[in-house]
């Protein structure tokens, strides 16, 4: 299958789009409720443990910034495994990421419809829910079709929204840190180290995001990798200072069910409360607007390298986006949303992640030698040889033990779907083509 000539993606998405991108690829409702439950069983040490969490994940966001320096094309996952393992591992690990970014961004729909409930009567019923769910996700969908630069737009709009009362937050909240806080005597340990470690490490995962959408950013080579660990260290920085502000503001009995709309309400009474969970409304806003900007070039990716339908890999003539990708997440995560199915489909994306990401580290090897001389002249090439790359492949795996079974069996499933669907193409597609 070739991809006509006038059918490519537009390089709309420079510096501050895929900033954006990395930003609500990571950002999302999870800041909002993880301080309390980490506290639990952290308590003072929780700001640091989010800054060692973070400072060890970055291993694996290395690697991904090295990796994005490598290509030019979208895709980014599915391009790095299709090139090491062959097309049957990109489509799979393209095939995950798909249905995690798919399934997260409709149990977000639903939890922003949640909060706006929080914060009207009127829109507390079930009615109002589902109509503000089709409203979100139908407009998003739109807005993405109708270019990639409305859809960098909505995330501008929603990271200015969501980042402007965190950090106001943080400099109200300073003046309750204190150096007992700040460095306290506490003991080192952290109660079940593992299943808190698992749960911090949602705050951190997204990143992946931004090379799906390499083939519409511009000089992605380059603007890729230093963007990706810019903002992912400065987004462990913020962290820091929010849990910092949390534990220095809530009494510790009533870490469990605290969040920080309750530190909003202890600093600024009611306005306060109302400020932060407006922010929420608009962090899950700017997550949904990376995903639907970002999933569907998955689908586009594996359509254009043979793996999905030909259909898959339309590009609107007029706005030079991937249309039908587009509103296919568009309706699946619609129905998803409104039916509620989603809920273990949800819980199991999270496998799926760190299993594409493991995938993807492995794939450093091959895709390194295989590199034309002047593309590895001018890569994010890692210091240490494999050091960081082994140890992100440690990171992930340990992770992986902490999952339940549960989640094993709902990923094992889909990628049998997954695969059906893939044997069809391969078989029926290419026997329509040749």
């Amino acid at each position: 299958m070739s991809i006509h000539p006038e059918n490519r993606l537009r390089r709309d998405i420079g510096s501050f789009g895929a900033a954006f991108l990395v930003l609500n690829g990571l950002i999302g409702a999870g800041i909002f409720a993880l301080p309390g439950k980490v506290a639990v069983n952290a308590g003072l040490l929780s700001p640091w443990l989010f800054l060692v969490v973070g400072a060890l994940f970055l291993s694996v966001v290395l690697v991904f910034a090295e990796l994005a320096s490598y290509y030019e094309e979208t895709g980014g996952p599915v391009l790095y495994a299709t090139e090491a393992f062959g097309p049957l591992a990109g489509f799979g690990t393209g095939w995950l990421l798909f249905l995690s970014r798919t399934t997260a961004f409709a149990a977000n729909a639903t939890v922003m419809a949640s909060y706006l409930g929080s914060l009207f009567d009127v829109l507390a019923g079930e009615l109002p829910r589902m109509v503000i769910i089709a409203t979100v996700i139908i407009g998003l969908t739109w807005a993405n079709v109708l270019g990639v630069r409305d859809g960098v737009r909505a995330m501008g709009v929603f990271t200015l929204l969501k980042a402007a009362p965190l950090v106001i937050l943080v400099l109200l909240g300073f003046q309750h840190v204190s150096g007992s806080t700040l460095l306290p005597s506490a003991s080192l340990l952290v109660e079940d180290l593992g299943s808190t470690t698992l749960l911090m490490i949602y705050a951190f995962v997204g990143f992946e995001t931004v090379g799906v959408t390499a083939g519409e950013t511009s000089q992605p080579r380059r603007t890729l990798p230093k963007v990706l660990v810019a903002t992912v260290l400065t987004i462990g920085i913020l962290y820091f200072l929010i849990v910092l502000v949390f534990v220095s503001v809530i009494e510790p009995a009533d870490y469990a069910n605290a969040t920080l709309v309750d530190v909003g309400r202890s600093l600024a009474g009611t306005t306060g409360a109302f400020v932060i969970t407006f922010a929420a409304v608009f962090s899950i806003g700017g997550n949904l607007a990376g995903s639907m900007l970002a999933a569907p070039r998955l689908g586009y990716s594996l359509a254009e390298n043979r793996q999905l339908p030909v259909w898959f890999a339309h590009v609107h003539p007029r706005y030079a986006t991937p249309d039908r990708c587009i509103m296919v997440m568009g309706v699946l995560a619609l129905g998803l949303a409104l039916s509620g199915s989603f809920v273990k489909l949800a819980v199991a994306s999270s496998v799926a992640r760190l299993l594409s990401y493991i995938i993807c580290i492995a794939s450093l090897p091959s895709i390194r030698r295989n590199a034309s001389e002047s593309v590895r002249q001018s890569a994010y090439r890692l210091k240490g040889g494999y050091l960081i790359p082994c140890m992100g492949l440690v990171i992930c795996f340990w992770l992986l033990m902490q999952s339940k079974a549960e989640s094993w069996l709902a990923v094992s499933i889909l990628l049998v779907i997954g695969f059906v669907f893939y044997a069809f193409e391969r078989r029926f597609g290419l026997t329509e083509r040749s």
